[in-house]
């Protein structure tokens, strides 16, 4: 008998907007620039995409392509979107 398993999808666990923060404070302090995009393809899922979308201004397509693994965005895309999720970019 096979055991079944589930991909996990840490979307699914982000149900807060301090929850996004936190998640997103982390892969910022931890990770390289692709970990991030990916944090924010992560957390604009769990909001939702469509709603993210419209806060940033942009199509829901387009910001699917800009955050996907082979997405290079722009840091105007990245900023509208980071602002759309209720946090913003601060230096240390």
């Amino acid at each position: 008998m096979a055991l079944e398993t589930k991909t996990f999808d840490i979307a699914e666990h982000l149900n807060t907007p301090e929850e996004i923060r936190g998640f997103l404070q982390e892969v910022a302090a931890t990770g390289d620039e692709s970990d991030f995009i990916h944090a924010l393809n992560t957390a604009a899922r769990a909001m939702g995409m469509t709603e993210v979308a419209q806060k940033a201004g942009v199509t829901r397509a387009s910001l699917y392509k800009s955050l996907s693994e082979d997405g290079n965005p722009k840091f105007s895309t990245i900023s509208k979107v980071t602002k759309a999720l209720g946090c913003k970019l601060v230096g240390v």
